[in-house]
């Protein structure tokens, strides 16, 4: 074919001259998700070649964002982390002129095809995704922001789970607690591997040698309430058991206290108990608890903030801060015997 004038040439002649959909063309221009390297590389030296001015690259405005949570997360016991990241994206989309959008999805759902009805410009994901989940996501073409997960090539936003894990050890450390447990969900989970880590970190530190016996997960298949409750109960079964737990979420740490107190035990004053996210009903159980604040609503806001920017950068990974609060689930003014 003859070439369009340099100052004329558009995506249509590119696609035409390269026999590929405009759409594989606008992703390639933009460096997009979703296409292969070979054909990336094609579709530039077609241009190359047609003499495409690529000042004529604008990056579309985003009008609407859908927010996606994985449907093992759409809980009674995760609403009250996830629904603050959801308003804070929502707030955050308001003052954008952005519409939001929601939806809670699994890896049969066909995910594809329902993210078409919503016709999003771009899309965020909160909570663990499965890779094969994700990679469904990115094929479609439209930029995307994890939030409360980490996977190389992606950008994210996660609270630092190290450090909280970390912060929460080195307080009970610091009261003089010498057998700390730890409750998990699954290390299948960015964040929960991440709060691990910093929980053995300052163990290690504190030259106090990890029990594995004093490590109990979730059981697979359970609802929290139940798996906590177990886990729990494992440990005060131990012929030594823990004189504190770090509980890897704020819902598992409440049942934790449960359970102590249905086996007798007193809190703080025969176990310590810490949770993790702060959320609204730290503060009504037994004891208020002792937690690792996150600003749920930022890390909502921080989602929708990266994917205003301009997506042909590489992929931003964004850390927020924790702040330990203390409160009576881990000290008390009267160490007496609680009555």
């Amino acid at each position: 074919m003859s070439a369009a004038s340099p100052s004329n040439v558009t995506i249509r002649d590119i696609a035409k001259f390269a026999g590929v959909s405009a759409g594989t063309i606008s992703r390639a221009l933009k460096n997009e998700p979703g296409l292969t390297e070979t054909t990336r590389q094609m579709v530039l030296s077609a241009a190359h070649e047609l003499g495409y001015d690529f000042t004529n690259l604008r990056r579309k405005r985003m009008r609407r964002l859908t927010f996606l949570l994985h449907r093992q997360h759409n809980t009674a016991a995760s609403s009250p982390f996830y629904s603050p990241v959801l308003h804070g994206a929502e707030e955050a989309c308001r003052k954008q002129g952005i519409v939001l959008s929601f939806m809670a999805v699994g890896p049969a759902d066909g995910v594809t095809e329902q993210l078409r009805m919503h016709a999003p410009d771009a899309i965020v994901c909160a909570g663990f995704f499965e890779p094969e989940l994700l990679g469904a996501l990115r094929a479609s073409g439209k930029p995307l922001v994890l939030i409360d997960m980490k996977l190389r090539g992606y950008s994210s936003v996660n609270p630092d789970n190290f450090m909280g894990g970390y912060l929460a050890t080195k307080h009970l450390i610091g009261l003089g607690r010498t057998r700390i447990g730890m409750i998990s969900g699954s290390l299948g989970h960015y964040s929960v591997r991440e709060r691990n880590k910093g929980y053995r970190q300052a163990l290690f530190e504190s030259g106090m040698l990890a029990d594995p016996r004093l490590e109990a997960s979730l059981p697979d298949g359970v609802d929290l309430e139940t798996g906590a409750c177990e886990a729990m109960q494992s440990l005060l079964a131990l012929p030594n058991p823990p004189d504190a737990v770090f509980c890897y979420n704020d819902s598992a740490a409440l049942v934790a206290m449960r359970c102590c107190l249905a086996a007798g035990l007193t809190v703080p004053h025969d176990v310590s108990i810490v949770g993790f996210d702060d959320i609204s009903s730290a503060v009504l159980g037994h004891r208020p608890l002792t937690t690792l604040r996150i600003d749920k609503k930022e890390l909502g806001a921080m989602g929708v903030e990266l994917l205003l920017r301009d997506q042909q950068d590489a992929p931003v990974e964004q850390v927020a801060p924790v702040e330990l609060i203390v409160r009576a689930s881990t000290v008390c003014d009267d160490w007496g015997p609680h009555k």
